[in-house]
């Protein structure tokens, strides 16, 4: 079969979506040099079709960029405009008004911390967070308005506050490393660290007007992130929520799995604007997903409580916590016995021969321990490490043993973080933390106040801390300046607990409190 017969039949066979192969065929023939990502980014084309192309068409090569030989254009230029990205993007012309905050966004995204592929991490464009900002603006009425991010990876977050500085924006992530890239950025976004699997966090809850997310591409990640994101709305009538999803052309039974998962929650779909949101990878999808906006029924909450009764943990689609991943290893049964707990925290063996009440780590993580337990265990899962600071401030046993999947990474930042309440050994995939007796005076008694009340807001146990009398009978400071104080040295700790602070603040905290509370 001749080159031209085979494009012939390529395209024959793509029927009515070849707009898709014709696109390409139209920008390899335009004389410019492409490489495979970019071709595939700018048509929303899965890799494998792409490369389909690619192999029966006459090309000539410079390094990893290709193009269609000149003398040979007029074969494959259909001169019929071809271009389906630009369907779902309704604020294309807007972008270019917005250069110096584009450029920025390219700066900010560039050294941003690398992505965790355990994570599902894939940077968007610049361009595209910056069409999100855009698209807020065009579709709704911002001023007064708040927008939380459900996971911001991709730091839509700060292209809000940059374009739309009257909107309040709050983010929930699971990578502190990210809250604190944030924080640093200096643009008034209130950062919470969640692990979403585990529960929103508290102030967050019922907060927002608007929600956006871009979650793992799995049903199971769409459907929690989804719910998550409802759960932060405040308006039930009015709030949207906004998602970002993305499947190959040649999976469309993967697609309608997610679709599922969004429906089952008894969401809305107003609007679907696609190829909108692209990526620095994913060439999988075409480095390219669909923008939703879904908005709330009155179904949609009894369907989030029972979506959220039968939370899966496995929520990814590479890494320990995949949906097609190996069951996890139970915990080591004679570690825990040997402790002899008066509690078993996550999950356990069900015939593990101790007869001890049981929770969940979500619940650990809600709120207090109706009983008041000496000795406590808890199984951490590979990849729910994150939250094993947060577990061993949730409880107020005298003595912790963690079993986690294999030795805790970073010990030594982990004990220094815990320091003010804990003492920490390890030994292989064995965590003891050790309560400590509290100080009796300066940031280091406040500190472990806050530390203590770990399901409190950071704000009011400060303040209670402030105003209590000092070493020798010194008094404290009254409430005014105790309020006043706080509201200083950490304007982001006011409706916060510590277990949602992302850890920099948590670790930073004494520097805080040292200057108020000797004023």
């Amino acid at each position: 079969m001749s080159g031209h017969e085979a494009i012939d039949e390529l395209l024959a066979a793509a029927g009515v979506d070849g707009l898709r192969l014709r696109g390409a065929l139209a920008l390899l023939s335009g004389g410019r040099w492409w490489t495979l990502a970019d071709l595939i980014r700018e048509t929303a084309t899965s890799r494998r079709t792409i490369e389909s192309l690619l192999r029966v068409l006459p090309l000539e090569h410079s390094g990893d960029h290709v193009r269609i030989p000149i003398d040979q254009v007029n074969r494959y230029n259909a001169g019929v405009d071809t271009d389906i990205s630009g369907l779902g993007n309704p604020v294309a012309g807007m972008v270019a008004a917005h250069a110096e905050t584009l450029e920025r966004l390219e700066t900010l995204i560039a050294g941003a911390p690398r992505g965790r592929h355990a994570l599902d991490h894939v940077s968007a464009t610049a361009e595209t967070v910056l069409r999100r900002a855009l698209l807020l603006g065009r579709r709704f009425w911002l001023p007064g308005a708040r927008l939380l991010c459900v996971g911001d990876h991709d730091l839509t977050s700060l292209a809000v506050r940059m374009v739309h500085p009257e909107v309040e924006v709050a983010v929930a992530d699971i990578d502190d490393r990210i809250l604190e890239y944030i924080d640093a950025q200096d643009l008034g976004v209130r950062t919470r660290w969640a692990d979403l699997r585990l529960g929103l966090p508290p102030s967050l809850r019922g907060w927002a007007d608007l929600a956006i997310t871009d979650p793992p591409y799995t049903p199971e990640g769409i459907g929690l992130f989804a719910a998550r994101a409802a759960e932060g709305l405040r308006d039930r009538d009015q709030g949207r929520i906004l998602v970002a999803y993305g499947a190959s052309e040649r999976t469309p039974m993967l697609a309608l799995k997610v679709q599922k998962a969004l429906f089952d929650l008894n969401l809305l779909h107003e609007a679907i604007f696609p190829y909108f949101n692209r990526y620095h990878g994913a060439e999988a999808i075409g480095s390219a997903a669909d923008l939703y906006i879904l908005r709330p029924t009155t179904k949609t909450w009894p369907a989030i409580a029972a979506r959220l009764d039968r939370l899966a943990t496995a929520i990814y689609t590479q890494g320990p916590q995949a949906v097609e991943s190996a069951p996890a290893a139970p915990p080591d049964e004679a570690a825990v016995t040997a402790f002899r707990p008066d509690l078993l925290a996550g999950d356990w063996p069900r015939g593990l021969l101790l007869q001890v009440p049981r929770t969940r780590l979500a619940t650990l993580l809600a709120k207090p321990y109706a009983a008041d337990p000496e000795r406590v265990a808890i199984a951490v899962p590979a990849g729910l490490e994150a939250a094993l600071p947060r577990l061993l401030l949730a409880t107020r046993a005298r003595h912790v043993r963690v079993l986690t999947p294999g030795p805790v990474a970073d010990l030594p930042a982990l004990a220094a973080l815990l320091a003010p309440v804990y003492r920490l050994a390890a030994e292989g995939h064995v965590l003891d933390a050790v309560r400590l007796s509290p100080p009796d005076s300066g940031p280091e008694r406040v500190v472990r106040r806050i530390m203590d009340s770990a399901h409190g807001k950071v704000a009011n146990a400060w303040r209670e801390a402030l105003t209590e009398p000092g070493p020798a009978g010194t008094a404290g400071l009254t409430k005014r300046q105790a309020r006043a104080a706080v509201e200083e040295a950490a304007p982001w700790a006011l409706d916060a607990t510590p277990l949602e602070l992302p850890l920099h603040r948590l670790a930073r905290m004494r520097a805080r409190i040292g200057a108020p509370t000797t004023a």
